[in-house]
């Protein structure tokens, strides 16, 4: 059976990794942690959770729920094991992310046609069925060997790790557990502010000194904003945004029904599955340390709490997608090459995941001489694809799954205006057109 070269065993490159070894390829997995560390990796395990351990919401009239669903319809052994490994979180699905990378180690070991090599990965050879998937932080070399071969500029932005502290040591005096509305189970811890605890948390934010962002123009990406770069925007914006306290009822206090309770609530999410790391919801951020513990002290609750993770700051990498890449992920210039996850432009997980998968399906095809698979944008896995590899976007950024990619649906104005109507449709669309796809790749 023919070689295939992956580079990375991340997300993307571990399950592209798995799917074709089921297929009977030889796999020779590159990947050059710990032998040369990333500044944002804290193992040197494969599959690992950098930023927050999230994947999301996995209910399917939601743009993130579908994908999962989408994965899942296609095989995705990431997202089978994901679900072993969850912790409590609402309506969403968050990880144990070391016990995750351990079964993904597990799994990736199993297979004696899985050749594990620890070095660095510098220059493509376009005669080697290979995927890319090196993700955000690609080396240097590699990058520069990129951007040689395809004649395109890189583009850089900075994605934030929101702090991590002990649940033991969180006053539950002041916090408790609650989600949003009530939904799903109360797996959210929640520390409310006053007005006047916030606005001293807020001059404490935008006062903070921040840790020097080297060489690099900040280019920050949407989805995983810095707290203090969303503070600069405005005085409430962080009430609007992650510390918004709408829908959060602390049930001790015996109130009418009423919009909010409190001025702000900040909010943490389970880290692990002993229950023992609690990470704070959309507080990634690039302070430097000590500024990060006055400010954390601050939140009541919090005053005492142990920080065991900081949050940090690194530079993302991803290419021209538009221009490097077609539908199928494949190099245009070079048919041999193909490429996945956040280096093609995709932003999440469960994103990079799929993409993985679907690069792992098309190069298997390729090598078969059948047509490869192309998936329209009324799929959520294809209209991250088709955005990607638009050729007019004007300014390409990173894009994650949403609802405004997806294609329009053709049925009644009014109807539609219901919103769990018309993503009911756009699931049950999603999902017929991945049934579809499943039949010619089982034949």
């Amino acid at each position: 059976m023919k070689k295939i070269r992956i580079v990375g065993a991340g997300l993307a490159g571990s399950e592209a990794a798995i799917y074709l070894a089921k297929k009977g390829y030889d796999i020779d997995l590159i990947e050059m942690r710990p032998k040369y560390e990333t500044g944002a990796h804290k193992t040197d395990l494969p599959a690992e959770f950098v930023c927050s351990n999230s994947l999301g919401s996995v209910d399917i009239l939601s743009a993130s729920g579908l994908l999962k669903h989408e994965a899942e319809l296609l095989g995705s052994e990431l997202i089978k094991t994901a679900k072993k490994c969850a912790v409590p979180s609402g309506n969403s699905l968050s990880i144990d992310r070391l016990g995750f990378s351990k079964e993904i180690e597990k799994t990736i070991k199993s297979f004696p046609n899985i050749n594990l090599i620890i070095e660095k990965y510098k220059n493509l050879d376009e005669n080697i069925p290979t995927i890319i998937a090196t993700g955000p932080l690609t080396s240097e070399e590699l990058c520069k060997d990129i951007k040689e071969k395809f004649g395109q500029e890189n583009f850089h932005f900075f994605d934030a790790i929101a702090p991590i502290v002990e649940k033991n040591t969180i006053d539950f005096e002041k916090a408790f557990y609650a989600s949003r509305w009530d939904k799903g189970d109360a797996d959210f811890i929640n520390c409310p502010l006053s007005k006047e605890e916030y606005e001293n948390f807020y001059d404490l934010l935008i006062n903070s000194k921040r840790a020097p962002l080297k060489d690099f123009e900040a280019n920050y990406f949407e989805g995983c904003m810095p707290i203090e770069v969303m503070a600069a925007r405005g005085k409430d914006t962080l009430r609007y945004g992650p510390m918004k306290p709408v829908g959060i009822f602390d049930k001790r206090i015996k109130t009418e029904f009423k919009k909010h309770q409190f001025w702000a609530i900040v909010q943490l999410r389970q880290d692990d599955k002993l229950a023992n790391l609690y990470n704070l919801v959309g507080f990634q951020t690039n302070l430097v340390w000590g500024e990060q513990k006055k400010l954390i002290h601050s939140i009541p609750g919090l005053e005492n709490a142990n920080i065991v993770r900081y949050g940090v700051m690194h530079a993302n990498t991803f290419i021209n997608s538009p221009q490097i890449l077609n539908k199928h992920l494949q190099s245009k210039k070079y048919p041999n090459i193909f490429f996945a996850g956040q280096l093609t432009g995709v932003e999440g997980y469960c994103e990079s995941i799929t993409t993985g998968l679907f690069a792992a399906i098309n190069i298997d095809r390729y090598l078969k001489n059948k047509e490869m698979i192309t998936l329209t944008n009324n799929t959520i896995l294809g209209a991250l694809i088709e955005y990607i590899t638009f050729k007019e976007h004007k300014k390409f950024q990173p894009i994650n799954a949403n609802w405004g990619i997806i294609g329009e649906l053709n049925d009644d104005p009014k109807k539609l205006k219901d919103k769990i109507y018309k993503n009911t449709l756009r699931s049950n669309r999603a999902i017929e057109e991945i049934n579809k796809i499943l039949k010619n790749i089982e034949e």
